[in-house]
């Protein structure tokens, strides 16, 4: 048979609820799949599922919280926090829970119940009694998750599979588990810090460009709808500070970077840096010292992106370097060429805007242009960043120091 041949009804997809959810997954759940959803521990991945199901369970959609690390009192105690004056989420107290680790009773459950949504905590604790081995091996998450994907796709049930991981943050147990699934989600940030990331490692239904973005408080996870507005508002206006117009997906980002050069004692010294990629880093400094004058050879360099995001893509280079060398030269990027310009006619001084820049640093000291640079432009503006500093502005790293970082009179 042809592919045109094939009739491919359109499947309605089940709304979370959750917008920054419904953006990752493409659109909502859709019925049938199994969707793995993994995190570090206490991350808030429990916390997400059980405001994931109130909010189906209050659009009148049937669901079952499969629960084999918690007691049954102990997820009522989160469901509670949920549904308190501040949740959001008043039907967490709905939904349904099975507090089981025996593979042949869940399986019978959901055969008996039928539901629309089931969440699955952990596929790590469950276990199949006509296999040897303890729950969690590799036979038996092969075999649990095998068997939960057939009653799925038989019953049209979406299910959501909680997954362990390891010390390195991938998920735990066999690589046939991402395999099997229709989409793997990874549920990133510090427990330190309030922001969590949601982003897709894969989807058969949709993009795995896109991420979304929660703040954790006491009554739980709460969607950050601008997250650009909370990341400018907070950026430090001080040397070693800049803004990077990031991508998520297709939803352009704007987040501080910050670095710290100071001088070691150790040899060779310390390169340390968070939300971003090491070997990035590395051949960062590496330009800089060769087409760019900075030398960084004697120096620990620490860089950071905050508030717990990462930014992977190479549109990350140009503010990590401008970072590096502001901090190095002690330099308020775009504020140390004059004085800072007064709010009113009164004379009061307002503090200088933080330069905005985004652009890959090539090898050889030139700027490359990166993906959606309009998209980043515009999101800059919104924000009263008029002066970006980006490819097509300054053509190598060198010109692009020159503007941000220019002399003091």
């Amino acid at each position: 048979m042809r592919l045109g041949e094939v009739t491919a009804p359109r499947v309605p997809r089940l709304r979370t609820g959750l917008g920054e959810v419904d953006r990752v997954l493409g659109g909502g759940l859709v019925p049938g799949s199994l969707v793995l959803l993994g995190g570090s521990p206490g991350i808030g991945k429990s916390t997400l599922l059980n405001m994931v199901l109130g909010r189906l369970a209050g659009d009148g959609r049937s669901t079952l919280y499969v629960s084999g690390e918690e007691s049954a009192a102990q997820v009522r105690l989160r469901a509670e926090r949920l549904a308190g004056a501040g949740g959001g989420t008043p039907s967490a107290l709905e939904v349904p829970i099975l507090a089981e680790t025996d593979l042949d009773t869940v399986v019978a459950t959901l055969e008996a119940e039928r539901p629309d949504v089931c969440v699955i905590d952990s596929v790590q604790t469950l276990h199949d009694t006509g296999l040897s081995g303890a729950p969690g091996s590799v036979g038996q998450v092969r075999e649990v998750a095998g068997r939960l994907m057939e009653v799925a796709k038989r019953l049209d049930v979406a299910t959501v599979l909680v997954g362990h991981v390891t010390k390195e943050g991938a998920l735990a147990g066999p690589r046939v588990l991402e395999h099997l699934v229709d989409c793997v989600l990874q549920f990133e940030g510090e427990r330190e810090r309030t922001y969590r990331t949601l982003r897709a490692h894969k989807n058969r239904f949709g993009s795995t460009n896109e991420a979304g973005v929660f703040e954790m408080r006491d009554s739980g996870l709460v969607e950050v709808l601008d997250p650009s507005a909370r990341f400018v508002g907070e950026a430090t206006r001080a040397a070693g500070s800049v803004v990077l117009c990031a991508m998520e997906g297709t939803r352009p980002l704007l987040v501080e970077v910050q670095a710290l050069v100071s001088p070691s004692e150790l040899v060779p010294p310390r390169r340390v840096c968070n939300g971003i990629d090491r070997n990035r880093l590395a051949l960062v400094l590496a330009v800089l010292g060769r087409h760019a004058g900075l030398s960084t050879s004697t120096s620990d360099v620490f860089v950071n992106v905050v508030g717990g995001v990462r930014a992977d893509e190479p549109g990350a280079d140009l503010a990590v370097a401008l970072a590096v060398a502001s901090a190095a030269r002690g330099l308020v990027p775009g504020a140390a060429a004059g004085p800072t310009p007064a709010a009113d006619a009164g004379g009061d001084e307002r503090p200088p805007l933080p330069v905005a820049c985004f652009g890959e640093v090539g090898l050889t000291g030139e700027l490359r242009a990166v993906a959606h640079g309009d998209r980043r432009l515009a999101e800059a503006r919104k924000f009263g960043l008029s002066s970006v500093i980006e490819p097509d502005r300054c053509g190598t790293l060198r010109e692009a120091l020159r503007v941000a970082l220019p002399r003091r009179r």
